[in-house]
Parts: C-alpha cells; structure tokens; sequence
C-alpha cells in the first residue's frame, strides 16, 4: 500500500497520493468528518426548532430562517472555490469555519430577525466547508480511493446524528433554541483548530486570480431570483416589492452570463461544463432540492398531532429523535455504499439509486405518511439514504471529471447545485403551505391540502430527476475509473 512521505509536516503539502487506510488518513478522515459535523450543526440543525424561531421572531417566514444560510453558501461557494484553488483549500477551509462559527454567535445573540438572517448568511460559509472537505480528499488520495473516503467524510457526520435529535430536544427543552447555535459555534472553532493544524497543505493549486465581481454578481442574482419566491408569498407575486428583486435578479444572472462568464479566468466556467457532468448537476439540484424540502415539512409534522383531526401530523414521544436521529444511519449508509459502488461500476448508478429511493419514499408519504409516524420514520430513512447517494455521487462524479487543479472549482458547482435546489423547493414549499391555510380557532394553520400538496411537488421533483439520471446512466455505463489521480 502506498503511503505519503513520512516527512510531511502539518505545513508542507503532499507529495504522494494514499491509495489505502493508514493512521494518517484515519486521522484526516476523523477531522474532516467533524468539519461537517459542523456543517449539519449549520443546516440541519435549526430545522429542529423552527416553530421555536418562529415564535420568538414573530415570523411565518420559516423559509428564510431555515434557508438563508444555504441561501448564503450558494453565494459563498463559487468565490471560495476558486479561491481554494489558487491559495489552498487548507487555508480557505479554516477561514470558511471561523466566519460559519462567528455566525453561529451572531444567530445567538440576535434581538431581531434581521440580525439573525445575517447571523444566517455568515454560518453559510459553512456551505462551502462541505465541498472543500471533498476537495482535500481528492488532494491526498487516489481516485478509486478517494471516492470511498468521499462516501465516509460526507456522511460520517451522520453519526453524530443519530444522537443529535435526542440531546437537542432535551437541551433546547432546557436552554432554549440559542443552545443550537452555541453548539454550532463551539464545533466550528474546534474544527478550524484541527483543520489548521492537522491537515497537509494542498497539493494541487493552480495560478490565476479570483473573480470578485463575477461572484457577487452571480451570487446576487441567484438570491434575487430566489428571494422573490418568498416575498412573492407574503406580499403578492406581482406585488412592486417582488418583482422590483425578481427584476434585479434576473438581471444580474444576465450580465453574468452574457458579459462576466466570458472574461478568461470566470468564476465559473459555465461554457466548460461537460454533457456528463452538467446530468450529473441536473440530478443533485433537483434530488436534493427534494429531500431537503421534505426534511423541512417533517420539522412542521412534528409539531402537529394526528389527534387534533388536521389530516396530518405525527407529533409523539420521542418523535424529534425518531425522524431526525434514526434516519442518519440511513444518510451513512447511502453514502459509504454509493462511494464503494462507484468504485466499481461508476457514480451514474448510485444517483439512479438515490432517486428511485427517494420517489418511492414521497409515494409513500403522499398516501399514508402525513399521520403516522412509524411509516413516516421509515420514509424519512429512505430519504436519508437518497441523501447520503445523491451528496457522494455527485462529488465523486465531479472529482473524476475535473483535473486535479481545478477541484474546488469544480466541487462547488455541485455545492451550488444542492444550494439551489434545496432553497428553491423549501421556498416553494412554504409558499404553498402559505396558500392553503385555514383558520382553526382564530388561528391560521396549515391545511391537509397544503401538506400533501408540498409532498407531492417533491416527489415530481424526484420525478423529472430521473430524466437526466437516465440518459447519464446511458452515457457513462462504460465508464472507467482511473486507479490513481
């Protein structure tokens, strides 16, 4: 087995590529898992207490306060890619965790939803620690290798969900929902810690400079374009507001495109984007889109009691830790097997496999999931391993595509991508629950329509994700994947 050189110290890159398990990659493995333990903290987590975040922000918006740091990460991520490539994804990464965990604390502290959203935007760098966790592996191991150490970084993390769920639900009980956030801040101070020094040096950085202006622009389109979804619900879908930043939006994703995307060195090279790789984000934008978006309604679920005759609801004893703790073995499993099958017969397969699931599981869910939470808790598992398929597939799919130089680049489309989708159908989501609501005692709650109505836009979701998946099956069924880099 070959192993890096025995002189590497934490502040020298790496020379060789590891193509088995040693103590240092054990190591390694364990830090960058813990980066994303951090990450869940960021977007999971908060999902745990939205109706808390709701009731002490006076808001229904819970969109904004579950989305806005993916929101804020589809913004970061094409700035801090490339900036990964050219001054190190070491560095980037322990930047990217001190501005997550300066969030965290601003969330906190928040006396203000406003306050709080920017607390969100900034704990969105932690978006980007995801993508730059993948792109480090790629740095230090082999190809076939690094697409089993890509399943275990991306949802080894689930471990600590399994217990999460039941520690949060007793501590928020206790502490409130500020106690999510001191969490997230504490695990990302102690990550940029090991992340700093721990982790080699990049191997791999290529010369260029960093597009500010293309980022901004890019990043301000996507979230004017976005944002309009939401405002669109609460103040009318031709209201002046809305479409005055639908308008701003659409228009910077123009000048992008038209104008900025064609200078030499874009932040995104768009143009660039092969047939195979450009399937491969169709499917991670829309199957992600979709569970991330179920994963926000079973927050909602939650909170509502079958017994109160609404059509839906599976609040219960332990019903927090059943749907959110039990269902990350599901994320682990989807992704230590989708990077161990893609080793073998190729990454299109694993995709194809975490759509189907997840199709299967809103089926389900659709017709006798809203009010029972055993077969709830079995369809949250199945969407955990679409998760845990979707998330691997897509890295390693663009690890093998992308040259080594060009691997935060390249990484953080896809994180774009899960960014994207997952905020466009939790916005859409909340606009429809928004549009069905009915008054029950004087109080405006979420009807059955709505609820099935939400289930049922995810699983189209799923649905026009096999599209692509099933021509790039058919593209890549003769794929190869390289022994080494």
């Amino acid at each position: 087995m070959q192993a890096m050189s025995s002189s590497i110290t934490k502040d020298e890159p790496a020379t060789e590529l590891f193509t088995g398990w040693t103590k240092k990659v054990i190591g390694y493995v364990a830090i960058l898992i813990l980066v994303n333990v951090m990450v869940d903290t960021v977007l999971a987590s908060p999902t745990f207490v939205l109706p808390e975040l709701s009731d002490a922000f006076d808001t229904n918006q819970f969109a904004w306060i579950d989305s806005s740091a993916m929101l804020a990460g589809a913004t970061w991520a094409p700035l801090l890619g490339k900036s990964a490539d050219i001054y190190g994804k070491r560095k980037v990464l322990v930047i990217t965790l001190i501005v997550a965990g300066f969030g965290g604390v601003v969330c906190m502290l928040a006396p203000h939803i406003s306050v709080f959203v920017i607390g969100r935007v900034l704990q969105g760098a932690a978006v980007a620690a995801l993508f730059l966790t993948v792109a480090i592996i790629r740095d230090i191991c082999a190809t076939k290798f690094s697409m089993v150490v890509t399943g275990i970084v991306t949802s080894g993390s689930a471990v600590f969900g399994i217990v999460s769920p039941f520690v949060l639900e007793f501590a928020t009980d206790e502490f409130g929902w500020k106690f999510v956030f001191v969490v997230s801040a504490v695990f990302a101070g102690v990550a940029a810690l090991c992340v700093r020094f721990v982790i080699p040096d990049s191997r791999n950085t290529a010369p260029g400079k960093v597009d500010v202006k293309g980022a901004l622009t890019l990043g301000g389109g996507l979230a004017g374009v976005l944002a309009y979804i939401s405002l669109g619900q609460e103040f009318g879908w031709l209201g002046a507001g809305p479409l005055v930043v639908l308008i701003l939006g659409v228009a910077a994703l123009l000048t992008w495109y038209f104008v900025l995307s064609r200078i030499p060195e874009p932040v995104i090279n768009i143009r660039g984007i092969s047939l195979s790789l450009g399937l491969g984000l169709l499917v991670v934008v829309m199957g992600t889109g979709a569970y991330r978006s179920m994963l926000q309604l079973f927050s909602l679920l939650i909170d509502v009691s079958p017994d109160e005759g609404l059509g839906y609801g599976i609040a219960g004893p332990g019903a927090l830790g059943l749907m959110f703790g039990i269902p990350s073995i599901g994320i682990m499993l989807g992704g230590v097997v989708a990077g161990a099958i893609g080793t073998r017969i190729g990454n299109a397969w694993p995709l194809a496999a975490g759509v189907t699931l997840g199709t299967i599981a809103a089926f389900v869910m659709f017709t006798v999931g809203a009010d029972n939470l055993p077969i709830a808790v079995v369809c949250s598992f199945m969407l955990s391993m679409t998760a845990g398929s979707l998330v691997t597939s897509g890295f390693n799919l663009a690890s093998v595509l992308a040259p080594p130089e060009r691997q935060g680049t390249v990484s953080s489309m896809v994180m774009v991508m899960v960014a994207v989708g997952s905020v466009t159908m939790s916005f859409i989501g909340s606009a429809i629950l928004g549009a069905n609501e009915i008054i029950v005692d004087g109080e405006a709650l979420n009807s059955s329509t709505g609820v099935h109505a939400y289930i049922a836009v995810a699983g189209c979701a799923f649905i026009l994700a096999a599209v692509p998946t099933f021509f790039l099956v058919r593209r890549m069924r003769t794929q190869v994947v390289p022994d080494a880099a």
